[in-house]
């Protein structure tokens, strides 16, 4: 990240050499015309290129949050399943599913939840919990076939919840790049800088002007900041899914 910044910067530095070489030593002309078709093209150029990364930064976040909600959901529909299946199961081992996936589902609301919302990783004591409920389910050799089915059927979805949970906890690390961070707001500032370089007759215009793109653009980056988090903030992703199944939770 350090060697990227440092390009740009380098880039910039030779540019700039280049110009004040050129104006030292081929000035422009006392009557040569100022060419400010050349500074609108610049100013075009920035916008545009603004916009790319601007575009960028807005479908990685959300992308993020996307698959976020996806992996919430897919968990708390997997856990929601186990729980109907465990009725399938021997007594004594459905009992011991249902209590297993309660305690689950109660550590991930209550526990998690507000781990994550603080931008902390789960932990260990959720896969802890996955393993208890996995070794819960396990049949008697003496199962009936329709109990070994639903056997099959709750070990699936144990697969559907577990990988559910991995993309869930790199939700949570996922973040937008420094690098992007670095092009929304030097970017930001340049593109309302070239604003003031053209000369608009009316003040109250050129205001309005100003105003109108400073504040567009701060609420597009404000609005990636909010975004980037996916389970805090404005648009975080709560855990109304597990709760919609497992009431009380």
């Amino acid at each position: 990240m350090i060697e990227i910044f440092a390009v740009v910067l380098g880039i910039a530095v030779v540019t700039a050499g280049i110009v004040v070489i050129r104006h030292h030593y081929w000035p422009p002309a006392p009557d040569e015309e100022p060419r400010e078709d050349v500074a609108e093209y610049i100013s075009m150029m920035v916008g545009v290129l603004y916009a790319l990364v601007l575009g960028l930064s807005m479908v990685s976040v959300w992308e993020t949050r996307s698959g976020a909600v996806s992996h919430v959901q897919a968990e708390a529909s997997a856990a929601h399943q186990i729980r109907l299946l465990s009725a399938g199961l021997p007594a004594l081992e459905g009992e011991r599913t249902r209590g297993a996936v309660d305690a689950y589902v109660h550590h991930v609301v209550s526990a998690e939840w507000p781990a994550m919302a603080a931008g902390r990783p789960p932990g260990r004591r959720g896969w802890e919990l996955l393993n208890d409920l996995r070794a819960a389910g396990q049949v008697p050799a003496d199962a009936t076939p329709a109990q070994q089915a639903t056997l099959q059927e709750t070990l699936a979805q144990l697969s559907a919840l577990d990988d559910a949970r991995r993309g869930r906890e790199a939700d949570v690390a996922d973040s937008l790049s420094p690098v992007l961070w670095f092009g929304l707001i030097v970017g930001g500032m340049l593109t309302v800088a070239f604003m003031f370089m053209f000369g608009v007759r009316r003040s109250l215009t050129h205001m309005v002007m100003v105003m109108g793109l400073s504040a567009l653009i701060t609420f597009t980056v404000l609005l990636v900041y909010q975004l980037n988090e996916p389970f805090n903030g404005m648009f975080a992703v709560d855990s109304s899914p597990f709760t919609r199944y497992f009431t009380g939770s």
